[in-house]
């Protein structure tokens, strides 16, 4: 398994994923907004959108970058079963390509947020979670849209068909309002799309993997991804 890393132009999270997956001893490939074919990668890689500002935020956050020319490959790997892990923007230029469904709105209180943040494990058997359901995980936040809405309709399906993923919680792992950062629709944290190949999440697991930061939760979902399987479509 290998990972390609998307630069946007305004991206400013690329290295740190990057180094955090070197610090895995994992094969990374930077790749470019301008490229229009992943050709070097086959279905059992991952792609990742890293978090950061792409195209300045203008207009929305990741509605510019749905439109680069990488994004085009970036869907047909994704129809085609491969990988993909948006994070903080990341998961909102996937919304914004329809891989994802719903939005991320300003977040309740209209404040940046920037610290650690709990967040629990909704399902014990996807890519990302199947190593992190023993306890609560503390990763970092750092958004200003990252308050997740859809409409109830489509709430009702992500619940149903167990695409919810990871949700805020306490430290000992409960979800309430008060632990919701950034006034998220049922806590949501993180998601997936139907046929579970292709996640979003707020959270930032790529700063919380070196030991030199004090702090290696993020090292549970990232070894998920690289002992696990997707699980067929339920």
């Amino acid at each position: 398994m290998k990972f390609g890393v998307v630069t946007f132009p305004g991206s400013n999270c690329d290295q740190d994923m990057i180094d955090a997956l070197h610090a895995l001893d994992q094969e990374v490939v930077r790749l470019w907004h301008k490229q229009t074919d992943l050709a070097g990668f086959s279905t059992e890689d991952m792609i990742i959108l890293p978090g950061g500002f792409s195209y300045g935020d203008y207009l929305r956050c990741g509605a510019l970058a749905r439109f680069s020319p990488i994004m085009q490959a970036i869907i047909a790997f994704a129809h085609k079963g491969g990988k993909v892990l948006g994070v903080c923007n990341g998961f909102q230029i996937l919304c914004e390509a329809h891989l994802l469904p719903g939005v991320l709105l300003p977040n309740a209180g209209q404040k940046f947020i920037c610290r650690n943040t709990y967040i629990k494990a909704t399902r014990p058997d996807t890519l990302l979670t199947h190593q992190a359901t023993d306890k609560p995980l503390l990763i970092p936040i750092a958004h200003a849209e990252g308050r997740y809405y859809a409409n109830p309709q489509t709430l009702e399906q992500l619940f149903t068909h167990e695409q919810v993923v990871f949700q805020y919680c306490d430290a000992q792992g409960v979800v309430s309002d008060q632990a919701n950062p950034n006034g998220s629709a049922y806590g949501i944290a993180g998601i997936c799309n139907r046929e579970k190949n292709v996640f979003g999440m707020m959270p930032h697991p790529e700063r919380a993997v070196l030991k030199e930061l004090g702090n290696t939760d993020g090292r549970q979902i990232f070894m998920s991804i690289l002992q696990g399987q997707v699980q067929p479509v339920t």
